[in-house]
């Protein structure tokens, strides 16, 4: 009778692939940040209210000590990491970041406020498994100096009437992976750099981060992704 049951259980489970379900699984997400941490909480409120449903955030990731997303991270009962880039060669750091990665299993990495460049045997290895946010609408104001302030003070003194946020995969080339999501923000005519700062992240970063990261999980569960 045992036998029967397991057989048929078997079978079920088989007929239910044929049909496109899956059983549940989620993909290990591993974010690496250096600051405040509000785009790590952005996803953090995303998770809590249930969609994040492709991935889960198993290990938060710092090369600063004293960064208040390791206390968000904790916060949200998320294991937390130091790996310090200061008096080592990049290989070195690289090779601590990869320790901590494996550690957890991760198979998707975030780059949420993360202010290290990684080198291209690193972004190679994660290929199509790495992605970050800017805060412009990337072809614009992005590359190499284009961070923080220095992107919105270049699209004030542009005169542009449109920017936003990009989130991409990462490849070697500073903001050069290919796009996943992109969202548009208004310029408003009394903005400074920090207002502007302030409503890119509310509108955009803050919105399209999180759905960029489902949307990711699931293609790597969906086998898009290899």
């Amino acid at each position: 009778m045992l036998t029967l049951w397991v057989k048929s259980l078997n079978l079920l489970t088989r007929l239910k692939f044929a049909n496109g379900e899956r059983m549940k699984k989620t993909v290990n997400v591993a974010v690496l940040v250096s600051g405040g941490g509000t785009n790590l909480q952005a996803i953090i409120d995303f998770t809590a209210a249930g969609n994040l449903e492709s991935g889960k955030v198993v290990k938060v990731i710092s090369n600063k000590q004293d960064a208040y997303a390791l206390q968000r991270a904790q916060n949200a009962e998320i294991e937390t990491a130091v790996v310090i880039k200061k008096g080592k060669t990049q290989q070195e750091f690289e090779q601590g970041l990869i320790a901590e990665l494996e550690a957890c299993n991760a198979e998707v990495i975030v780059l949420a406020g993360f202010m290290c460049i990684l080198s291209k045997d690193f972004t190679d290895r994660y290929k199509d498994r790495i992605i970050n946010v800017h805060p412009s609408l990337i072809p614009s104001f992005c590359g190499e100096g284009f961070y923080g302030l220095k992107v919105h003070e270049a699209a004030l003194a542009k005169g542009v009437k449109v920017t936003g946020a990009t989130v991409h995969f990462v490849n070697e080339i500073p903001d050069g992976g290919k796009i996943i999501m992109q969202k548009a923000v208004k310029v408003k005519e009394k903005d400074t750099p920090e207002t502007l700062q302030k409503r890119v992240m509310q509108e955009a970063e803050w919105k399209i981060l999180p759905a960029s990261l489902e949307l990711v999980c699931k293609n790597i569960l969906k086998g898009e992704i290899k």
